[in-house]
């Protein structure tokens, strides 16, 4: 069917609507003596029967924006973002949907040339051309920046929408610069606009491997810059037209002020109230690329099948003493939604025993997902058994499909561990990529920077550097029979099984299929409080031209600056400290501030 008998067809494609219709949000209270908190932003589910609180009154036409969702990736934090300002959602189904919106938002996430081929399968291109040109109302996110361009690079030359003069190009990582750029940075604001104006010098996030950069063709577009290895296009706008490159539903208050500032100010009490805290929010101003520190909740159901957080002392997650129960630290939605009022840049959750026979059939985990995207507006992670399978009535279903459920219900990364493992081993073997494994599959259509390899290696001890087949290091502490060596051997199935493989070598493996950052755990560390393996991290470092994330060891405020500066990490990950409420996430920055490592406050 061609695009003009398709714009008259009646059954026209249909997006799914992922929000419930009584499901709505709302800023929890942040006056305390009279004054706005510091840690300022939260939010909660209110059950009003479909019904928005709202401070002005509107019409429905007023209170409506299209939502162009082409069905990749997570924006169910752009819905919930959209919903918070007062506003209802009408998804584009059909070409006419963008003719007749009064605000059109274009979500991007995924790879260029996918977000193409889906905008042309749908017949979208055209009308989205024609709304645009004529200067209404429109804001793209992210990929939703980069596809108003001439073309892109990824995935071969992909022709864009044409907007803006320039060519979308991958950042170069060739002189060490760790690719894609993922986390908090800054913007050089370029001209006045009344979207940025409550930026200030307040970190936003970002994550991205494709960039576009200001040129004499392009000037008039520039809004903001940013700097990561070079200047890049950060926002564009013209007239009536915005896009950005960071991701304003993943910013904090500052980002949702935007979008409060796109939508003229907002039709809720809650988009006053995110006014007022934004006013307050520019604490310290930053200068360049934070480094990040990540909450980590591990999530398993406990002997009554209730999912709880948990951690674990080396991987073993049960008490003791008594009954050896799991250890129960509160539960998920919950700690999420504090760890975000504290400062957490990210939140991770690994379900750490899930419905590995069934990912699908993980109701509550998507559930948890779903709840805390209503709540928390940074990135979120999920990792655990995300990988192919069969059901019990032998359907298959391929690791995309998997992936594609859990960023519906909220997730912005996914974490792959064993399944990533295996597929390292055999392209090492055979020295070829399949795009079968559910890490290339995974990157190809949503990007590498949706995919994070989780890594469980342990330290095996050696007596020389020519002992085993992979990269070794000479250890600072010798081992128990005084060897000088150590090599880390990858582990799966939550660290139960070795692997005839080390982490130095599966770090380049995957990097080659498509990952965009790792997670590099340690067995040996886990639980400990001695702090991270600093050996390990700077081995892995070394290995790859991504984004390494810190994990396993942290036990006070000092280990976090002790690993941005002796190592290359571009994030750490913590999780019991911040359940037991040994170090509060605001103490780690202000540590980190003090040692002169940028960080967002």
């Amino acid at each position: 069917m061609d695009c003009l008998a398709l714009r008259s067809a009646a059954s026209s494609l249909c997006l799914e609507d992922v929000l419930c219709s009584q499901g709505q949000l709302r800023l929890a209270e942040h006056l305390h003596d009279g004054k706005l908190r510091r840690n300022a932003l939260t939010s909660q589910v209110l059950r009003t029967n479909g019904r928005i609180s709202a401070c002005k009154a509107s019409s429905n036409q007023d209170a409506e924006v299209t939502l162009l969702d082409y069905g990749a990736g997570n924006v169910r934090s752009v819905r919930n973002a959209i919903h918070l300002m007062g506003f209802q959602i009408k998804d584009v189904n059909k070409p006419e949907d963008i003719e007749n919106a009064n605000r059109l938002i274009l979500p991007g996430v995924g790879s260029f040339a996918a977000a193409m081929a889906k905008l042309e399968e749908k017949c979208f291109v055209e009308p989205l051309q024609a709304y645009i040109k004529a200067n209404r109302p429109f804001l793209g996110v992210c990929l939703g920046l980069q596809l108003l361009f001439d073309s892109s690079e990824e995935g071969g030359h992909v022709k864009g929408l044409g907007i803006i003069p320039g060519v979308v190009g991958r950042f170069d990582s060739s002189n060490g610069l760790k690719v894609p750029h993922i986390g908090w940075n800054v913007l050089q604001l370029k001209k006045p606009s009344k979207i940025l104006a409550g930026v200030k010098r307040n970190h936003v996030y970002f994550v991205h491997s494709y960039r576009a950069v200001p040129l004499v063709e392009n000037e008039d577009w520039v809004l903001a810059t940013t700097v990561y290895g070079e200047e890049f296009l950060a926002a564009v706008s013209k007239g009536n037209v915005y896009a950005t490159q960071f991701h304003p539903e993943k910013s904090g208050v500052v980002g949702l002020d935007i979008v409060r500032r796109f939508l003229d100010g907002g039709r809720s009490c809650e988009a006053e109230e995110i006014s007022r805290v934004a006013e307050t929010s520019s604490m310290r101003s930053g200068s360049t690329l934070a480094k990040r520190v990540i909450a980590c909740l591990d999530v398993r159901s406990n002997d009554m099948g209730d999912l709880v957080v948990t951690k674990g002392d080396q991987y073993d997650v049960r008490e003791q003493s008594g009954d050896q129960e799991v250890r129960n630290l509160g539960k998920p939605v919950d700690l999420a939604s504090r760890y975000y009022e504290d400062g957490a840049d990210e939140v991770t959750f690994l379900n750490i025993t899930g419905f590995r026979d069934s990912p699908l059939g993980d109701i509550p985990m998507l559930e948890v997902l779903r709840s805390t995207s209503k709540r928390v507006f940074v990135p979120l992670t999920v990792g655990g058994g995300i990988r192919d399978f069969k059901d019990k009535d032998g359907r298959y279903y391929s690791s995309l499909e998997v992936a594609s459920e859990y960023f519906r219900s909220g997730a912005d990364k996914i974490s792959i561990g064993t399944d990533a493992v295996y597929a390292a081993e055999e392209y090492l073997k055979t020295g070829k990529k399949t795009g079968t494994s559910s890490l290339e599959q995974i990157s190809s259509v949503y990007g590498k920077q949706a995919v994070i390899v989780s890594v469980d290696p342990r330290r095996i001890y050696i007596k020389g550097p020519n002992d085993v087949p992979f990269k070794t290091i000479k250890v600072q502490t010798t081992g128990p029979n005084d060897e000088e060596y150590a090599w880390y051997q990858c582990m799966v199935k939550g660290g139960r099984e070795g692997r005839p493989i080390g982490a130095f070598e599966l770090a380049k493996a995957v990097e080659d299929l498509g990952a965009g950052e790792i997670l590099l755990n340690c067995i040996d560390c886990d639980g400990q409080g001695n702090g991270y393996d600093l050996d390990l991290i700077k081995l892995v470092s070394e290995a790859v031209t991504i984004p390494v994330i810190a994990s396993s060891g942290a036990g006070s405020i000092h280990h976090f600056s002790e690993v941005f500066l002796q190592t290359p990490a571009s994030a750490a990950l913590a999780a019991g400290i911040f359940h037991r409420k040994e170090v509060p996430i605001m103490s780690v920055k202000e540590h980190m501030m003090k040692a002169g490592i940028e960080t967002r406050i």
